[in-house]
């Protein structure tokens, strides 16, 4: 299988900033030590152009971040200063979405170490999210700029903490997109907007809970009989998550992650995974879970009649 990365994930932060920015390089460098992913199956991402950020974002809000004139307030909620570093990394997020979602349409699954930016809407980003990268890929492919092969129906399988507010923001007019979101009610953001279905959990979900929901909603997603699915795998629903307020085990989460691939395979269906949000203490625990999703690719993916190789 191929999977997307590139060097400029990793910027410089101020001191004591929450977001675990090295966790990108550790990621990639723990899934060729580990032996999940050969090092030839980790791909560079390319970066995005102006005109596919074009696809979900407005004109204005995307030259002031490609040229650093962004109001000082979208910077504020987005979190992060802004550097040329910030723009490369933002376009490289993107490019791996795009990568990522065709080499998934070639060969049935696909991964970006990266990714899942779900809080960034049409006109301005918020959460750590500068572009929305799934919206970008679904607009691309159903409008028919990007895939070789048409794409009529996407749904996005958005499993972070956080509910999704700038996917569901941008997309919720498309009758050709569904997004499940399965999320943290009491936790941010604090206005939600309506997916096409929303499961608010309470906080201290465990495993059992969560599992549960899941497996009632997700047929929802494959009943709307998508060409492709795109996974935000975020893992901050990790009881050790500093922003999660959940409390699923890792064999929590990697259960969660073989019902989303299985359904996939099982389907027929191409599945593109994002990497979504995951802030524990020690950030080796986030890590770990976010290869413990691409050991759950390996093994449902190389079953009998998968399209993935590797």
């Amino acid at each position: 299988m191929r999977v997307f990365y590139s060097e400029r994930l990793t910027i410089p932060l101020p001191d004591g900033h929450r977001f675990p920015v090295t966790k990108y390089r550790m990621l990639r460098e723990a899934l060729v030590r580990d032996r999940v992913l050969q090092a030839d199956e980790i791909c560079p991402a390319p970066m995005a152009t102006r005109e596919q950020l074009l696809w979900a974002h407005g004109a204005a809000y995307v030259d002031s971040i490609l040229d650093g004139s962004v109001d000082p307030k979208i910077l504020k909620r987005i979190g992060f200063p802004w550097n040329e570093g910030l723009v490369l990394r933002s376009l490289a997020t993107v490019g791996g979405a795009i990568a990522s979602a065709l080499a998934a349409l070639e060969e049935g699954v696909s991964g970006n170490l990266a990714g899942g930016t779900h809080h960034a809407h049409a006109d301005s980003g918020e959460g750590y999210c500068v572009f929305n990268d799934q919206a970008i890929v679904a607009l691309g492919l159903l409008d028919g700029r990007l895939a070789a092969r048409p794409v009529r129906r996407v749904s996005i399988v958005d499993l972070d903490v956080h509910q999704g507010n700038g996917n569901s923001s941008i997309l919720r007019l498309r009758p050709d997109v569904f997004v499940l979101s399965l999320h943290g009610e009491r936790n941010y953001p604090f206005r939600k907007v309506p997916s096409s279905l929303d499961v608010g959990l309470p906080d201290q979900t465990g495993d059992d809970a969560y599992l549960s929901a899941l497996r009632s909603a997700l047929p929802r997603a494959f009943e709307f009989a998508p060409d492709l699915v795109l996974y935000q795998a975020g893992v901050d629903p990790l009881a050790q998550d500093t922003l999660g307020r959940l409390a699923l085990s890792f064999a929590g989460l990697r259960e969660r992650d073989r019902l989303v691939l299985e359904a996939c395979r099982m389907a027929g269906i191409p599945v593109s995974l994002a990497m979504g949000g995951g802030y524990a203490r020690p950030i080796e625990l986030t890590v770990q879970a976010h290869v413990n999703t691409y050991r759950a690719v390996k093994e449902v993916f190389a079953g009998p009649g998968a399209h993935a190789h590797g």
